[in-house]
């Protein structure tokens, strides 16, 4: 056809088509994934850079002599300060972290540090999975990453439920970044799917927040479990972003800009309700806070905006064509912004000058509208066929699942109504191993019903 009409149209169909696609994705910038977003308050965002700075704690050596302290230090006692972890202790299987009393603000934090570029077992930890490994309470997640979680829990099992039996007003808190982000939203996972080996925790006093987050588990576990686990993203950071197994991110790290445009090309062609039916797929965690500070086409920084949701569909689906994607993800850049962010916050609530009435007015309305967006963003999965997704029961968001636990549970219960004990101490990686199983129907059943020593 080119031949006969003497213009190369098929070529110019394809360069426009190729020129259009460019000025797309150049134009495609962080803010456009959060645009549709509510903003994030003072009091939900209050606990971010207070938890960044734990996690730059892991990394001291001795915190009564800081080397690396930022400014306005780690606000941490120690005094307070539990235990601390090192890799020597963990013998590589998680990364180094601290358990810390936090009097202050009536809370227990468990916090872990990001990713050893020099450590050989956290790579280990990272390449210990394949898509669709390891199933988990009816979706998927990263099998390294539960593991190393399970031995966490097995280790500080009985210091965790002493300190949740000793201070019944004390919030629990996994908090983390990067690896540790992972990490981190396992040990929320695993414990909120076992609060009895906490001393029955409830569910509400378990919190996590995961900096500069891992896709770590499947779509219908990350809506699921957004009243539990806390996501901090800023602006253009590509680890939340990469749909790229972490196993071959990290494989391929010396050539990262070139993964990262080969499959920002591939995921354009993507239809992204193919990608939402994918079971095995993973997604970053829970509720999202999107930390927006740079505009397209303008220099420098601006005052930084916090917007929050619990979105499927649109969840940092495509990668930012931008020479920040790696600086974004540092951990004293996110607690930088983050504290930048929350002063703001506390400096409008402060012009407003909002009486201490109406400001715990705001707090129920905030807790009231965070459960109502997380039961609209399961009918929402529901809605759009997500794989294992099922809507909220009209008694309670987990009433359905947790029922059908518990009459499996039943089940295991010896012939004089008494549930016995087992002979041994079951270790939690062994319970994570053999926990779930699906039967030829497709029904989650427990392998072995848990009872306690």
């Amino acid at each position: 056809m080119s031949i006969l009409c003497g213009l190369p149209l098929l070529e110019c169909v394809y360069c426009l088509a190729c020129a259009r696609w460019a000025w797309k994705r150049c134009l495609h910038t962080a803010g456009h994934d959060s645009e549709t977003w509510g903003l994030a308050t003072a009091e939900e965002f209050e606990p971010v850079p207070r938890l960044c700075r734990y996690i730059l704690a892991v990394y001291e050596e001795d915190l009564r002599r800081p080397l690396w302290e930022p400014p306005g230090g780690y606000g941490i006692n120690p005094d307070w300060l539990v235990l601390r972890k090192t890799y020597e202790d963990t013998q590589g299987r998680a990364p180094s972290y601290i358990l810390y009393l936090d009097h202050d603000h009536a809370d227990i934090v468990l916090a872990f540090r990001g990713l050893n570029l020099a450590k050989e077992s956290d790579y280990q930890v990272l390449l210990d999975n394949k898509l669709g490994k390891k199933k988990f309470d009816g979706g998927y997640v990263h099998n390294g990453l539960l593991k190393a979680a399970g031995w966490v829990l097995d280790a500080e099992c009985d210091v965790l439920k002493e300190l949740v039996e000793k201070y019944p007003n004390y919030t629990l808190t996994f908090a983390g970044h990067s690896l540790g982000s992972g990490v981190a939203a396992m040990l929320a996972l695993v414990v909120v799917r076992h609060q009895d080996k906490l001393g029955n925790i409830d569910r509400r006093r378990i919190r996590c927040y995961a900096i500069a987050p891992a896709r770590c588990m499947s779509l219908n576990l990350a809506v699921r479990y957004a009243d539990v686990i806390n996501s901090v993203v800023l602006q253009d950071d590509f680890l939340p972003r990469t749909a790229t197994p972490l196993e071959d991110i990290f494989k391929s790290l010396f050539c990262l800009p070139c993964l990262l445009c080969l499959r920002c090309m591939r995921d354009t062609c993507i239809p992204e309700e193919k990608m939402l039916k994918d079971p095995r797929r993973l997604y970053a965690p829970g509720r999202l806070y999107h930390i927006v500070e740079r505009k397209p086409f303008r220099l420098g920084r601006f005052p930084p905006v916090v917007r929050t949701a619990v979105p499927v569909d649109g969840r940092f689906e495509h990668i930012v064509l931008s020479c920040n994607a790696t600086s974004d993800h540092a951990i004293i850049w996110i607690e930088r912004e983050a504290q930048r962010a929350l002063d703001l916050m506390l400096e409008k609530d402060h012009i407003m000058e909002i009486p201490p009435k109406q400001r715990m007015e705001r707090q129920q309305t905030l807790v009231r509208e965070h459960n109502e967006e997380h039961k609209a963003a399961l009918q929402r999965a529901v809605s759009l066929s997500v794989p294992h997704a099922y809507a909220p029961s009209e008694y309670g968001t987990f009433d359905v699942f947790e029922h059908s636990e518990d009459s499996h549970k039943s089940t295991g219960e010896t012939s004089d109504g008494s549930s016995g004990k087992s002979k041994s101490k079951e270790s939690w990686n062994d319970l994570i191993e053999r926990l779930f199983d699906k039967d030829e129907s497709g029904h989650m059943l427990l392998k072995k019903s848990l009872r306690d020593d």
